[in-house]
């Protein structure tokens, strides 16, 4: 078996590039309503079959960052949303969106950069990010988000994503929490998220990681 992380798929415009470390097959790709993906079709994306500017949009719904891609159309590449975003995901991950440091993401892993999907169950074999081991585990959480943090004078800058060890998630920089209904619920500079998946104030920490044995770099 190759042991083969990321796959290339080069275009006379544009090249995609699929990080096997990162995908959760949330199928954005797939469902997008053009040929760039096609499930079954080898090789299933194909960048020569859209516009430069329809890989970039297809590739950027991507939220765990496994998708990435290049132009050579002299159009423009990615580049950080204006607002860093924390999505809380009904029973699943934290997708976060914006001018990202991810704390233990590989130097390859340059989709990162601006889209990741970050483990909140404590069962992921990939900390800090996301690999469905939450179905497996039966992690359930609404996404709901009490609070509502401090008011920002500014949305984006960098958003810097660590961990304490055997603990939260720590993020610091200007950041918006959606829960999981969509509602803007918390805004701020500074949080700890829970990733033990044992917090009763989700997606916060409450220290629940230290009774539950919790451990993780």
């Amino acid at each position: 078996m190759s042991d083969k992380k990321i796959f290339d798929y080069p275009g006379a415009e544009a090249d995609v590039h699929w990080d096997g470390r990162l995908c959760i097959h949330i199928g954005e790709c797939g469902r997008a309503d053009n040929e760039l993906f096609v499930g079954g079709r080898q090789p299933w994306c194909q960048p020569d079959r859209v516009r430069p500017d329809d890989v970039a949009d297809v590739v950027k719904r991507c939220p765990t960052g496994a998708l990435t891609f290049e132009r050579k159309d002299g159009g423009p590449g990615e580049s950080a949303d204006a607002e860093n975003v924390v999505s809380v995901m009904y029973n699943g991950p934290l997708y976060v969106r914006g001018e990202l440091e991810v704390d233990g993401a590989a130097e390859d892993m340059s989709g990162v950069r601006y889209r990741a999907a970050l483990c909140r169950c404590g069962q992921s074999k990939n900390k800090p990010f996301c690999d469905n081991s939450h179905e497996d585990a039966g992690f359930k959480d609404y996404g709901a988000v009490g609070g509502s943090g401090e008011p920002l004078e500014a949305s984006g800058g960098t958003l810097r994503v660590g961990k304490a060890p055997n603990g939260p998630l720590l993020l610091s920089g200007n950041f918006t929490i959606v829960a999981a209904s969509g509602r803007r619920a918390w805004t701020g500079k500074k949080a700890a998220l829970c990733r033990c998946g044992h917090s009763k104030n989700k997606p916060f920490c409450d220290g629940a990681h230290k009774d539950a044995g919790f451990e993780a770099e």
